[in-house]
C-alpha cells in the first residue's frame, strides 16, 4: 500500500528560475496546462486530469512534469508511479475571477478502493509554492526529503500582496484521516495560511546547507469572507522578529517533520537548516512562497475549507 501515501505528498525542487523585475512569473495565475493522466486498474482505472501554472496547454500522459515555461510555481496535484501502480492526486483547481482566473485550493477527502476490495480515505490539502514536484512521486518514506523548495531570489520587497477569498465550512476542531489508522480528531480550528520567508543560505564544506531567515511573512486565515477580499498587502519583517508583539511561535525557525530541504552542489538533497535570523539589512539569496488551503500538515484539516487566490505581487 506504499502507493496509497505516495501520491498524496507535496514535493517540490528549487525552479532554476529567476525573478523578472522583482516579480513572479505566472502569479496572475490566468494561465494552466491540463494534465490527462489514467490511473491504474487496481486503483480503479480512472482517467483523471490535474492541473498547473504555466503556459496554456497541455501535458498528458502518465509522464514526469517538468515546470514550462520558466513557472516558477508547483502545486499539490500530483502524479505517483509507486510499483507499477499509477494514482493522482487532485487539491488544486483553476476557477474564476473577475475577468481571469485564480487558483482554487481545496481541502478534501480522498478515497481509494485498491483491487476492488481495499478501502482507504485520506484527507489532501491544496497547495501552491515556489519550486516543482519530482515526479513520478515513487516512495513514501520520509516526504519532506524530498522536497528542495525555494526560487533564487536577491530583492527586500517591503510586502507582499495578493487578492484572496477564504470558506471554512465551521467547526472548532479537525481532523487527521491517513488512510491507514482510525481517524484522529484534532484540537483546534482548521485554517488557511500564506507563508513567504526571505533566506540567505550557503553550503559548508561537507555538503550542508545552511540558512538565517532575513524576511518573514506568515499568516493565517481563520474568518470566512464576504465575497473577495482585493489587493490585501502583508508585510514582510527583516531580521529577528521574535520580541515583536505580532510574532507567535509558528513564524519562527521551520524545524522538524516540516524542515524544507534543497539539492546541494554534490546533487545530494539535504535539510536546510535554518539557524536564526540574519542581520535586518542583509541580502537574501532565496524565497519562499507558500499557500495552503489547511495549515496543519500532512493529512489533517477540514474537509470543505477553500482557499482562494491571485495576483500575486510584491511591493518594494
Amino acid at each position: 500500500m506504499r502507493f496509497i501515501y505516495a501520491f498524496l505528498f507535496v514535493l517540490s525542487l528549487v525552479s532554476e528560475v529567476r525573478a523578472e523585475d522583482g516579480q513572479l512569473k505566472f502569479s496572475d495565475f490566468d494561465s494552466w496546462i491540463t494534465r490527462s493522466i489514467k490511473e491504474s486498474i487496481l486503483v480503479g482505472g480512472h482517467t483523471r486530469t490535474l492541473y498547473e501554472l504555466g503556459p496554456t496547454g497541455s501535458f498528458n500522459g502518465a509522464r514526469a512534469f517538468t515546470n514550462q515555461g520558466g513557472c516558477p510555481w508547483a502545486n499539490s496535484n500530483v502524479y505517483a508511479n509507486v510499483g507499477g501502480v499509477v494514482k493522482t492526486n487532485v487539491s488544486v483547481y483553476p476557477d474564476k475571477h473577475g475577468s481571469g482566473k485564480c487558483a482554487k485550493l481545496y481541502t478534501h477527502i480522498v478515497n481509494c478502493k485498491a483491487i476492488g476490495v481495499i478501502n482507504i480515505s485520506v484527507l489532501a490539502g491544496g497547495s501552491i509554492f515556489t519550486g516543482n514536484v519530482i515526479e513520478p512521486i515513487t516512495s513514501s518514506s520520509n516526504p519532506m526529503s524530498k522536497i528542495n523548495v525555494g526560487v533564487p531570489f536577491t530583492k527586500r520587497p517591503k510586502a507582499i500582496k495578493f487578492d484572496y477569498k477564504y470558506y471554512n465550512p465551521g467547526g472548532n476542531t479537525r481532523i487527521k484521516e491517513t488512510g491507514f489508522s482510525k481517524t484522529k480528531i484534532v484540537e483546534g480550528k482548521d485554517m488557511a495560511e500564506c507563508v513567504c520567508l526571505l533566506q540567505k543560505r550557503w553550503e559548508d564544506e561537507d555538503g550542508n546547507i545552511h540558512a538565517l531567515r532575513i524576511g518573514t511573512m506568515r499568516v493565517r486565515f481563520d474568518k470566512n469572507t464576504n465575497g473577495w477580499i482585493e489587493g490585501k498587502e502583508f508585510p514582510i519583517h527583516y531580521g529577528d522578529i521574535s520580541k515583536e508583539g505580532y510574532y507567535r511561535d509558528w513564524m519562527g525557525m521551520v524545524k522538524g517533520e516540516r524542515t524544507y530541504y534543497a539539492v546541494n552542489s554534490r546533487g545530494k538533497n539535504v535539510p536546510i537548516q535554518e539557524e536564526g535570523w540574519a542581520d535586518a539589512d542583509e541580502t537574501p539569496s532565496h524565497l519562499i512562497v507558500k499557500f495552503d488551503s489547511s495549515y496543519g500538515g500532512a493529512y489533517t484539516g477540514t474537509e470543505g475549507n477553500t482557499f482562494w487566490v491571485d495576483n500575486v505581487r510584491f511591493v518594494y
